[in-house]
């Protein structure tokens, strides 16, 4: 199943499964949040008119457009708007993003910018059970060319493979997130977490041999985020390894594994493995 989902600390919001957004979070309401993305436009707009190169107005372009952006993309996941405003605004977005790139065609942070839009725009269509995987690609071709423009754009890489994740695309997310573990450690959490749920997609088809070596991959790059990943990695391959494919002493490695590391085994699954084992450790 397609799903879209940011990590917290890179303050961007949406999820299947939680509908928070980091500024109500941050204790910051609806009104003030609103109010800062209209001094934003206020401000770019000043900006443009007091360029004095293309540098400067694709800069000033670009952020007015990640305004009218986050401005449209609250007001609808918060119901604050009918959808015809929303498209009036996101229309205002994309026109201050391709502006920007015109202007300035060499700069990894306009075509960033100008992705966040495509896939905040695809998210929340999906969200709303709308086909929004038509955003995505557009989204996904700019994070890449962000991407060469700056191969140490470590953000970029991160919203590739989410982007590439949310359009079913998990061997191109496993990629961007290799990438992206090269520049920055959270790589390493959206591995975890990408290998879990292809992990879980397997099982889901009973695959479970792909299913286990991806579980077993997930569990390599660190703990998978709950939110993120249906199952707990360490438990679904004790499961897997005591009722599909009667691997006992892979079962048993893994349980001694997932208790060094603190994880938890439900104890019907433990006795169900000493049961069909013959063993207790």
């Amino acid at each position: 199943m397609s799903k879209c989902r940011y990590d917290w600390r890179y303050t961007a919001v949406c999820s299947f499964g939680l509908l928070a957004s980091f500024v109500v979070l941050g204790g910051c309401g609806p009104n003030m949040f609103l109010a800062a993305r209209e001094n934003d436009i206020r401000d770019a707009t000043q900006a443009i008119s007091a360029a004095r190169d293309d540098s400067q107005r694709a800069k000033a372009y670009s952020s007015r457009g990640v305004a009218y952006s986050e401005k449209a993309r609250y007001s609808r996941m918060f119901k604050l708007i009918p959808m015809d405003e929303y498209e009036r605004l996101f229309d205002l977005a994309m026109k201050d993003h391709d502006r920007a790139v015109a202007l300035d065609p060499k700069n990894a942070e306009v075509y960033f910018n100008r992705a966040q839009a495509y896939y905040d725009r695809g998210c929340l269509d999906l969200l709303e059970k709308k086909d929004g995987k038509s955003w995505l690609g557009p989204a996904a071709s700019d994070f890449e060319k962000a991407t060469e423009r700056d191969p140490h754009f470590a953000l970029a890489f991160d919203r590739l493979g989410l982007t590439y994740e949310a359009n079913d695309e998990a061997d191109k997310a496993i990629r961007a997130y290799t990438q992206q573990m090269a520049l920055d450690p959270f790589g390493k959490q959206r591995l975890a977490d990408a290998y879990c749920n292809i992990g879980f997609r397997h099982e889901q088809q009973k695959q479970f041999v792909d299913a286990a070596m991806a579980y077993e991959k997930s569990t390599e790059f660190g703990s998978a985020d709950d939110k993120s990943c249906p199952y707990e990695p360490f438990a679904n391959l004790v499961a897997i390894y005591t009722t599909e494919t009667r691997q006992y002493d892979k079962a048993w490695e893994t349980v001694r594994r997932a208790l060094k590391q603190g994880r938890f085994i439900a104890p019907e699954t433990l006795e169900r493995l000493r049961r069909d084992s013959g063993r207790s450790s």
